[in-house]
């Protein structure tokens, strides 16, 4: 009978130890994970890209718009409207520290946007000014793998401690192949989903995966826009002093 209970003992804690070894590999591969997507998004030295923007509305209206996009590195871009008309000129600057401005040619001026409006959604497109800037999510998220499936990794995003954002928390469908973020769900702070983020065509480009269209879904507003990448410069030297204040304006 001591024999059982030993051996059961035994058996029990061998289990309690896999599940401890176990919790503890899901959780640091959710770190490596999440490391590995950032890594293959901001693979660039720095990214030159020309952008189609197609906006549909409830009614399935559509309107077209084209940017330039700039980016040197993980945590600077600037972004300029070039059409139509009534937004030609519109420009955003992201820089490191959650610092980022806007221009408004029509006004003339340039403004700081404050970390309380990041959610405004940016010249009348789906994706907000948070959206819009260029970041690391391991810098700003906690990771929780939630599974594997199929082709894809799935992980559960809550922000950081002194993060400033309106997400309560993200979902991320990421390639299994080459770690590629394929799919993002957006909860609101009332921990509900709002928005849905859907990449597609990734290819790769000069030796580093892009995603040729990207599509941004608002569930309530019934609205989304649709980014198409019809040019891609990648390693062309950008030179840093472009990402200033002073050229938003250029």
């Amino acid at each position: 009978m001591k024999k059982i209970i030993i051996r059961t003992l035994a058996l029990l804690l061998v289990s309690i130890s896999f599940t401890t070894v176990w919790a503890g590999e899901t959780q640091l591969n959710a770190n490596q994970i999440l490391q590995k997507v950032d890594d293959v998004i901001n693979a660039p030295k720095d990214q030159d890209l020309k952008v189609k923007l197609i906006l549909t509305d409830k009614k399935g209206k559509e309107k077209i718009r084209e940017m330039s996009m700039l980016q040197i590195g993980s945590d600077k871009r600037l972004v300029k409207f070039l059409s139509p008309a009534a937004q030609k000129g519109i420009a955003f600057l992201s820089l490191p520290d959650d610092v980022m401005y806007l221009y408004l040619p029509a006004f003339k001026k340039i403004r700081r946007i404050a970390s309380h409006v990041k959610n405004t959604k940016f010249a009348g497109t789906d994706f907000t000014y948070e959206d819009m800037e260029a970041v690391r999510y391991s810098d700003k998220y906690i990771p929780e793998f939630v599974k594997e499936e199929g082709e894809h990794f799935i992980l559960h995003l809550t922000p950081k401690e002194g993060v400033k954002t309106d997400y309560s928390k993200l979902i991320m469908w990421i390639r299994t192949d080459n770690f590629y973020l394929e799919k993002m769900e957006h909860y609101n702070k009332g921990n509900k989903l709002f928005k849905i983020m859907i990449r597609d065509k990734i290819e790769k480009v000069d030796g580093y995966w892009i995603a040729k269209e990207t599509e941004m879904n608002d569930l309530k507003a019934k609205h989304k826009t649709k980014m198409i990448i019809e040019e891609v410069k990648l390693d062309s030297s950008i030179p840093a002093k472009i990402f200033t204040k002073r050229n938003l304006e250029k």
